[in-house]
Formats: C-alpha cells, sequence, structure tokens
C-alpha cells in the first residue's frame, strides 16, 4: 500500500529540542518497522509519520495534507545518548504553532503505546546447559 501527503509552502521553521527518550525510542521503532512508521498518535486525532529524515504530522481531519515537519536532527551535536536532540520544525499550515505546543509529549505517549504493544506475550524460559567435563579417558 502506497501513502501520498502534500504540503503547502513552508510558512515557519523554528529550532526546537526533543528529548533523548522520545528520539530513542522512534528511532529503535522505526528500525524494528523497517523503511517507514505509522504512530496514531489518539489523544490528538493525529498520524505521525516517520522515517530516517524526518517525521510528518497529519490531522484526522485533512488526511493528505502534512501541517508540520521534524527535520533536520543532528544527534551527533549531543555528548551522551540521554541528552535532548536538535532539530527544526518546519510548519506548513497556520494551525501548526498551536499543535506543537501538545504534539511532543502527546507523540512520546503514542510511541510507548506502539512499543508496549510490540512486547511479547509469552514467557521466556531459561535453559541450563551443562559442558561435558573432561575425564581421563575422553578423547582430547
Amino acid at each position: 500500500m502506497e501513502e501520498r501527503f502534500y504540503r503547502e509552502p513552508e510558512i515557519a521553521r523554528l529550532p526546537a529540542f526533543l528529548p533523548a527518550a522520545t528520539y530513542n525510542l522512534a528511532h529503535t521503532l522505526l528500525a524494528r518497522a523497517g523503511k517507514c512508521l505509522f504512530v496514531p498518535i489518539r489523544s490528538m486525532q493525529y498520524m505521525a509519520v516517520l522515517d530516517a529524515e524526518e517525521f510528518i504530522f497529519v490531522d484526522s481531519q485533512n488526511k493528505a495534507w502534512v501541517e508540520l515537519a521534524w527535520q533536520r536532527f543532528q544527534p551527533k551535536a549531543r555528548t551522551s545518548l540521554d541528552e535532548r536532540v536538535p532539530f527544526e520544525v518546519a510548519h506548513y499550515l497556520p494551525q501548526a504553532a498551536d499543535t506543537m505546543k501538545r504534539l511532543p509529549g502527546e507523540f512520546h505517549q503514542a510511541l510507548l503505546h506502539l512499543a508496549g504493544r510490540d512486547r511479547p506475550d509469552t514467557s521466556a524460559t531459561i535453559l541450563t546447559l551443562h559442558s561435558k567435563t573432561r575425564t581421563e579417558d575422553s578423547p582430547r
């Protein structure tokens, strides 16, 4: 299945920071999914579409139109994995500034929900492996 998204001309571009927990979880889930990951943000009725270059956000009322995008992530700017990651927010629709007020927190919650669904339902079993000990009679 192929999805297509469209963008109006960019109306603003602002610097921002993404908490390390959100950035790391997003990229972990994306690596498991492959080239693209769809993240429903049910609390806002939005869909996030992640790929290696950017995260785009679309409103359920305007499914094909990108409202805003998180781009130009700079993970190498941080000195440890628990530091926030600088990036840029591109606004394509006028309501993007208002959406950004709630989006980071709600996006993180949606990622946690998605990660929780991927956990295996079965318990793990630990096998004990016994090694053979050498005796005088065993070949060398």
